[in-house]
């Protein structure tokens, strides 16, 4: 059974409190193991990598073998099936145009004083992505963390996937032939992230790391950050609905156990302020589970982490949505615009009773690289933004310069900084201002 809650119950604050603050997180000897295989592949490249590779994957892998050729990436993609390749081609075109809206474009201006300012974008040069191995093993993730570097101009991609016994995902290849990627390895855990942000001899060091994975991956990803960016340190995945009188229970039901599905520490939660609906869609979810889905691994979510709460007004749900900050939010209600005018913090907000979350995941054309574990209140999904970075431009002539110089100065003395003073002043022919450094 999930966890029932009430705003009206005296509880409510404690109990609402507790799953805000139910996320996995990092152990300490999760956090040690890393920092010794990280340590290791840092020191020691290849021979370290090639032997974590086979111990953790069962792989018996070489420095020759490590890299996908590109006549095996060709075999893999010849054998896929035809009509799943046209749908992730499908998805490709959408995905791309959709992140070709995002970029940013260079701007200059001159202001009052005549001080020409602007910025320039440009691409981050390397970019790695990781793709998991085991349980969360999609062709659409390399998609969703490709394409938005490729609409931003990355020239290098390098891709790393373990080949747990030797066997690859066949699509999540022929999807890395349908972005152009031709640099993949064999790799995965720690030891892949290390690879990519220190190098080997046989792979070149990143200057980006984006992608999911399993515990040790994400405490990888946040040791070697400030080597290297990241994307983000995801956790599991999280929907929310809020459904009304109007919903149909049994799409509601339908979509939480999709979102159930990814993991058994993925989260799914329904907020109503219709106690009758509550009780529906709790019985609709046990229905379906009871019938297809028994010994799932979304059963095991929804018992474990599934929440319904039972709110007394719209303004509450407001309030309790901002607060959850879930990756995905489904509006399935009437007064969609409400919500949406009023709920600030949501990955992504999926509006109306025929958009459920699983269409973001795969051909909407938006990412579905969302904030977890209530990030969304902080930071945005993967884009294109990720991949790009900012430089300021001005330019000063001595004209504006005479203008701003004595301001600079004024405030770079009362910092005790006196050479930066002396920087701006010996430009000027302003005696005084001088005398007084």
């Amino acid at each position: 059974m999930p966890k029932y809650l009430k705003t009206s119950s005296k509880n409510f604050e404690k109990e609402f409190y507790d799953i805000l603050e139910n996320k996995a997180e990092l152990s300490d000897e999760v956090d040690i193991a890393v920092r010794r295989i990280v340590k290791e592949v840092r020191a020691k490249g290849d021979t370290a990598l090639i032997n974590y590779t086979n111990k953790f994957d069962i792989n018996k892998l070489t420095i020759e073998t490590i890299k996908i050729s590109l006549d095996e990436i060709d075999n893999i993609f010849d054998k896929c099936d035809k009509e799943t390749i046209e749908a992730l081609l499908f998805a490709y075109k959408r995905i791309y145009a959709h992140h070709s809206k995002n970029l940013p474009k260079d701007h200059q201006y001159i202001d009052e004083l005549g001080v020409e300012l602007g910025t320039r974008w440009t691409p981050i040069e390397s970019v790695g992505i990781y793709v998991p191995g085991g349980k969360a093993n999609y062709p659409s993730s390399v998609l969703m963390n490709a394409v938005p570097a490729i609409v931003a101009g990355a020239s290098r991609i390098a891709m790393a996937v373990p080949s747990m016994n030797d066997n690859l995902n066949p699509l999540v290849i022929a999807a890395a032939k349908i972005c152009g990627i031709t640099e993949i390895y064999k790799i995965g855990g720690a030891q892949a992230i290390a690879a990519l942000a220190y190098g080997t001899e046989t792979i070149e060091a990143v200057d980006l790391i984006v992608g999911p994975g399993n515990k040790y991956v994400a405490a990888a990803k946040k040791q070697v950050f400030g080597k290297v960016g990241i994307d983000m340190i995801a956790g599991p995945s999280e929907l929310l609905v809020i459904g009304d009188s109007e919903s149909n229970v049994n799409w509601i039901a339908a979509d939480l156990i999709a979102q159930a599905e990814h993991d058994e520490e993925a989260q799914s939660i329904f907020v109503t302020t219709n106690p009758e609906i509550a009780k529906q869609v709790d019985k609709a979810v046990a229905s379906l589970l009871e019938n297809n889905l028994k010994d799932s691994i979304a059963n095991k979510s929804w018992k474990n982490k599934g929440v319904i709460i039972l709110c007394n007004s719209d303004q509450e749900i407001v309030n309790i949505v901002n607060k959850i900050a879930p990756e995905h939010l489904e509006l399935n209600v009437n007064n969609v615009e409400y919500y949406e005018k009023n709920i600030r913090n949501a990955g992504a907000i999926f509006k109306g009773i025929y958009t459920p979350e699983a269409i973001g995941d795969y051909v909407a054309g938006t990412n579905h690289v969302l904030p977890t574990a209530r990030s969304a209140r902080y930071t945005s999904g993967l884009g294109v933004m990720n991949y790009m970075k900012r430089t300021s431009i001005i330019t000063c002539n001595s004209d504006n310069l005479n203008l701003l110089a004595p301001k600079a100065i004024q405030i770079a003395r009362a910092e005790g900084l006196h050479a930066h003073a002396e920087s701006l002043a010996i430009r000027l022919n302003i005696d005084n201002l001088r005398s007084k450094i």
